[in-house]
């Protein structure tokens, strides 16, 4: 059977994928950038078909020959009208199913009240279930609540709150009734979706075994990292506005996702009824109680085994075109600022170093520029500096590192990292190690292309640190880069 993965590079289709290989489903994969699926492990086993949802030529080059579609993707951050975008691909998606002959539509939406006005994301992702269920093709939409897993926003959310702050005063949804899920149940229900009998499309909620308040969730999160419970003091005065500025300045999670977080919290999230049981039965273990789910997240992440992290996550707004091969021969103002440096090190060495950058190891440069750099982004809506990184040592296409993205890639020799800050304009920062008699050669280059006047002041107005923070970090690039090759001959000469 074939099936098509929207969404594959998303947090749960990048888990879903691999664990469809395993149950020997053929897959294929719609991405906006095939690029981003270049360092996955399983890449060479999917067919990839690169091109937009809301491209209904794509959509049939996707949707063609396949039995099953599952749709996985859904707008954290949009603006303006997102949800007329949102519906238009749905519709793209049922159309095209509908078709050519696909077998099932399996959709994972989110679990809501019912006579409740909901927020205008989870109003809009009902929504987006509804044209799919109304398609004309077997539909099965699944409805999750939080999902607890390595790297998930909703963990990482409880997380932070939880070990940021001793004493918690918190908005009156910590009082809520939340029906939490553990990530692994949630594919366990995509996978048997594809096959299950189904007499009529139609939507079912899925849960975890447990029904607990926000509060709960926090200090059941504290217990299991072993920190004391906190105590929490509900306050009414907290709008879910205000709860999102709180939430972006002591967690990662940037305000663009903490708000549609938070605005889905203000009422009771716990499951109408238990169809779903009829239909998919739980797996033969059970479902994850709550705290075994946080405990194995603790765990893969301790382990560093963490597939995939909401860091990865396209961030809205963000520029997405890569870097014209010649930037100053591509239509726009550019400013450059270059730094070039020799050193003894091998080339290895100072790759090392290079591939190194950002989360735990900084930026080699002027740290409290950096982190002055990073709340500023914070406090007006970005992602800040504290995303971090997924893996300390390795990167991929499609990384997220602090406020950059990976956007190129060549292993030993050179990284292009893509602005997602918020920023005037669009910039890119590349490194590069290349060798040369007697050690190796560093090149760093900063490219800014400017928006409007904005921009063009944005630039001049930092022009003066460039000599502090883009010189400071190629000397201290190709400083530590030689401080590991001595480490590296003096253990050598010890063996």
């Amino acid at each position: 059977m074939r099936v098509l993965v929207t969404g594959a590079t998303g947090y749960i289709g990048g888990r879903l994928v691999p664990r469809l290989l395993d149950a020997g489903y053929e897959v294929r994969v719609l991405a906006r950038r095939a690029e981003r699926l270049r360092d996955v492990p399983w890449r060479d086993q999917v067919d990839v078909v690169e091109g937009d949802l809301a491209d209904r030529a794509s959509v049939d080059a996707a949707t063609r020959g396949v039995d099953v579609v599952y749709y996985l993707v859904h707008s954290m951050g949009g603006r303006g009208d997102f949800a007329s975008t949102e519906l238009r691909i749905a519709a793209n998606v049922a159309a095209a199913a509908r078709e050519h002959g696909v077998g099932r539509l399996v959709y994972l939406g989110g679990l809501h009240p019912e006579d409740e006005r909901l927020s205008r994301h989870l109003r809009s992702r009902t929504q987006v279930g509804e044209v799919l269920l109304a398609s004309g093709v077997p539909t099965i939409a699944l409805q999750a609540g939080v999902i607890i897993g390595s790297g998930s926003t909703s963990f990482e959310m409880i997380r932070h709150l939880t070990e940021v702050l001793p004493y918690m005063p918190a908005p009156r949804w910590v009082r809520s009734f939340i029906q939490p899920i553990a990530v692994r149940d949630v594919l366990y229900y995509l996978i048997a979706a594809a096959e299950v009998p189904l007499d009529a499309s139609r939507a079912f909620d899925i849960g975890g075994p447990e029904i607990l308040r926000y509060g709960q969730l926090m200090n059941g999160y504290a217990v299991e990292a072993g920190l004391p419970q906190r105590p929490i003091a509900a306050l009414p005065v907290l709008t879910p506005w205000l709860a999102g500025q709180w939430v972006n300045l002591v967690t990662p999670i940037p305000r663009r996702i903490a708000v549609p977080i938070i605005e889905s919290l203000q009422f009771d999230c716990v499951m109408h009824d238990h169809d779903i049981d009829r239909v998919i039965p739980p797996p033969p273990e059970g479902l994850l109680p709550y705290r075994v789910a946080v405990r194995l997240a603790l765990e893969r992440e301790r382990a560093g085994e963490v597939e995939t992290s909401w860091r990865n996550a396209e961030v809205a707004g963000a520029p997405s075109d890569p870097l014209p091969s010649d930037p100053q021969w591509a239509g726009h103002t550019v400013y450059l600022d270059a730094r070039e440096r020799r050193t003894s090190a091998p080339s290895r060495e100072l790759w090392r170093v290079i591939e190194g950058v950002g989360g735990e190891n900084g930026w080699y440069s002027f740290p409290l520029a950096w982190a002055v750099r990073g709340w500023v982004d914070k406090l007006t809506g970005g992602v800040g500096l504290r995303r971090g990184r997924r893996d300390p040592e390795t990167l991929h296409v499609g990384d997220a590192v602090d406020f950059w993205r990976v956007e190129a890639i060549d292993r030993g020799s050179f990284l292009r990292l893509r602005a997602e800050m918020r920023v005037p304009g669009r910039a890119w920062l590349e490194l590069e190690a290349r060798s040369a008699p007697g050690g190796a050669e560093y090149r760093q280059r900063a490219v800014f292309f400017p928006k409007g006047l904005s921009g063009r002041l944005y630039w001049w107005a930092i022009f003066p640190f460039h000599g502090i923070i883009f010189a400071g970090m190629a000397n201290r690039i190709t400083a530590e880069a030689e401080a590991a090759a001595l480490r590296v001959d003096h253990l050598d000469a010890a063996e």
